[in-house]
């Protein structure tokens, strides 16, 4: 089949990955802003990635620290981190991005990472106009359950497009399951750090490069 709109996760796709070292710093730095100086090493690596909302509550009572704020504050710091990365040269995009540019499709962006990360690398690298729409999450602790594998964000995007025909481009299964939820078609992208990942989801396409999708969204 054909697609009308393409949608892309953003970091392992569109823009490297920032390095684990990196975000548990801007972790660790948001503990010592609320004189958090000796943080429980688990409860920093639960708050740097895969963070749920309860793990919020419990670290939040734990140093007696409010929970907006605390994570408010915590998204901010782990965005100039990444900022700071991307403009350091050390987070950039991938080559094949420039071949999006006379895809026939409209395209939009749907990132777990912050807004506030995802408009300032569309503004960086100047892609902000190859893409109709972007979103990352709000600076809230209720987006961490919008995040995929939940196709609220895909949603939102496929409306601003006008989606017919869609599919949803990702490098983590959990790419896989929000394009199932939305009810769209997947592809996962063999990008070096998924080049011998054993994936336990069954995307429609597998690809090692966006150029693949000239071929796909003509087939």
């Amino acid at each position: 089949m054909s697609y009308d709109t393409v949608v892309f996760d953003n970091d392992g796709v569109l823009v490297g990955r920032t390095s684990f070292d990196v975000l548990r710093k801007a972790t660790e730095e948001t503990f010592a802003q609320f004189g958090v100086t000796d943080p429980d090493p688990d409860h920093v690596e639960n708050m740097t990635v895969g963070t749920t909302p309860r793990q919020v509550d419990v670290v939040c009572d734990e140093y007696d620290l409010d929970r907006e704020t605390f994570w408010r504050t915590l998204d901010r710091t782990s965005s100039l981190a990444q900022q700071e990365e991307a403009r350091a040269g050390r987070k950039t995009p991938y080559g094949d991005i420039d071949t999006l540019a006379d895809l026939d499709a409209a395209m939009g962006i749907v990132s777990s990472n912050q807004q506030q990360t995802v408009d300032f690398l569309l503004d960086h690298f100047d892609y902000t106009s190859m893409f109709g729409t972007a979103y990352g999450r709000e600076a809230t602790v209720k987006s961490l359950d919008r995040r995929k594998p939940n196709s609220y964000y895909i949603d939102c995007a496929l409306a601003d497009l006008d989606a017919d025909s869609a599919l949803f481009v990702g490098d983590n299964e959990s790419d896989v399951r929000a394009a199932e939820n939305a009810g769209i078609d997947s592809a996962f992208i063999r990008r070096p750090h998924r080049r011998n990942w054993d994936l336990n989801v069954w995307p429609t396409w597998e690809i090692e490069s966006l150029d693949d999708l000239h071929s796909i969204c003509s087939a």
